[in-house]
């Protein structure tokens, strides 16, 4: 960081700089005397478009080229979508902070506005997530799914020009682009599970840079930052990644905490499921004491066979 001046590393995609100027705005808010400018960097994800996600593999898919730019001095902090970055950083990175978290369920966005209820096999459903691949099939066998990739933009018109009937997204992704009103049911939590940290925007940082440090510390929202540290717990102890069907979500209040976490196999035939809850002292030990569980059940079985279907 020079003459004031910190670098914020993002992806070009609309939503990515949508959330990288949320990061910019706040730190200009807290310490007026800053400067802050934005520079973006392609990632493989962006560039390879023509193939599953799934089948890419998802170590750093969408953020290792701003680790790479990170780890060599040329920006100070880089921000993306908490739910895209791995749990374990290369060595000298860091979480540096969070911002506070925005909608976290899953959205349904149908063409001619049909509920989740009354999706049948008539409808095409396109989603590149494997979790919410799983959970589509769990609700009904008989649902045909198929795969989409592109930006938000992109995919709404792959829908209008027929690739599908229905989508289902990110709900905080449409909300921050204004396209909420396309939204045609947010899913229930408690039987869709979200994604870990879905709706979190993440600021990764030097783990050195006590100055850049200090300045994302003081914009961290710190009940996002509780709930997100135990769903990356969960997520970091299975061995998982954003390319599994693994899902997780968290509930913090004054009285209490409580963990939710799902993992199913590709066809949905064999699923896990469970929660902890507990005081808000306990957030990491809950979500430690449920991936133990879900390993105890067989877990790593399931992502072996996974990552096996996927090579």
């Amino acid at each position: 960081m020079d003459n004031n001046t910190i670098t914020i590393g993002t992806r070009g995609s609309q939503l990515a700089l949508y959330q990288a100027y949320r990061v910019r705005d706040a730190i200009i808010n807290r310490h007026p005397h800053l400067n802050a400018e934005i520079k973006i960097i392609k990632t493989k994800g962006d560039k390879i478009l023509d193939i599953a996600l799934s089948k890419i593999g998802d170590k750093g898919l969408f953020t290792k080229e701003l680790e790479v730019e990170l780890t060599n001095g040329t920006i100070d902090l880089a921000v993306h979508s908490l739910k895209d970055l791995p749990t374990r950083f290369p060595e000298g990175l860091t979480l540096g902070g969070v911002l506070e978290r925005g909608e976290f369920r899953d959205a349904l966005v149908h063409k001619t506005g049909k509920k989740f209820d009354e999706l049948d096999a008539t409808d095409v459903i396109a989603t590149s997530s494997l979790r919410r691949r799983a959970q589509l099939l769990r609700q009904n066998p008989d649902l045909k799914i198929v795969d989409i990739r592109g930006n938000v933009n992109t995919r709404l018109q792959k829908m209008q020009d027929g690739h599908c009937t229905a989508m289902i997204m990110a709900a905080a992704g449409l909300q921050r682009l204004e396209l909420g009103h396309l939204i045609t049911e947010t899913l229930d939590p408690e039987t869709f599970i979200p994604a870990v940290s879905q709706g979190a925007i993440a600021m990764e940082s030097r783990d050195n840079d006590l100055k850049v440090l200090d300045i994302l510390e003081s914009i961290t929202h710190q009940p996002t930052m509780l709930a997100v540290s135990a769903e990356r717990t969960f997520l970091r102890m299975l061995e998982g990644g954003c390319q599994v069907p693994i899902g997780c979500f968290t509930q913090v209040t004054p009285e209490g905490f409580r963990i939710k976490g799902f993992i199913s196999n590709l066809e949905a035939t064999e699923v896990i499921q469970d929660e902890r809850s507990g005081s808000p002292e306990q957030t990491i030990d809950l979500a430690k004491e449920l991936a133990t569980f879900f390993i105890s059940k067989g877990s790593v079985r399931i992502l072996d066979e996974i990552r096996r279907q996927n090579k």
